[in-house]
């Protein structure tokens, strides 16, 4: 069986599993997930949907956190941990989008790259799930699982997963895939421990083959 093969069978037993999975961050405006994607770097996406009710209520528009001051911010996001660097971030970044793009947040991959604070796990997630784009989130349980599953073989650096799988995954399924991989990270196949006895891959991931 080649990886591709693999990854399409992998790709349908993941949707009957969990059809209606999406991203786990609340957010109503494009600007907003992108807020919550920093904050979420090494934070619960729970915790972080706490957080932001409280800096949304006081800062509601992209202009609105551009005009607060980076310590203003971190005051409200510092649970999430790393506050300073996050509220320093954000803030760049929401300037960025008041200066260069009149508060919107842009749908091109490159230039979702150039924000501040925005890297590739980031940035593709802002593609598939704001704009509809094909995308691959290379998130922790991502890169662990098309490891264990064998669509990888030992790569452990974001960008050379999110390269390896952009060759067998298909454009316009790799966003749900990313998401249903989070979704299978956190109840079957945890960082902990596999739990491949009530796994649905278990015929198909090279862990068990």
């Amino acid at each position: 069986m080649t990886k591709k093969q693999r990854a399409e069978q992998i790709i349908d037993l993941l949707e009957k599993e969990y059809p209606l999975a999406d991203c786990t961050l609340d957010y109503d405006e494009a600007w907003k997930l992108l807020v919550s994607v920093r904050l979420a770097a090494q934070c619960t996406d729970a915790r972080v949907n706490i957080v932001v009710k409280d800096l949304y209520e006081k800062y509601p528009t992209p202009q609105a956190l551009a005009e607060a001051t980076p310590e203003e911010i971190e005051e409200i996001v510092k649970p999430c941990g790393l506050g300073r660097s996050k509220a320093r971030d954000i803030h760049k970044c929401m300037n960025v989008l008041v200066s260069d793009y009149g508060g919107h947040v842009p749908d091109d991959f490159d230039r979702l790259l150039a924000l501040p604070g925005v890297g590739r796990k980031s940035a593709n997630l802002i593609m598939g799930d704001v704009f509809g784009k094909p995308a691959i989130v290379t998130d922790t349980h991502c890169i662990r699982l098309v490891n264990r599953m064998g669509l990888v073989d030992g790569i452990k650096e974001p960008k050379k997963v999110e390269m390896a799988l952009w060759k067998i995954i298909p454009g316009e399924k790799g966003n749900d895939f990313c998401h249903r991989l989070v979704y299978h990270g956190r109840e079957v196949c945890t960082a902990r421990k596999a739990y491949c006895e009530k796994c649905c891959l278990i015929d198909v991931c090279k862990k068990k083959l």
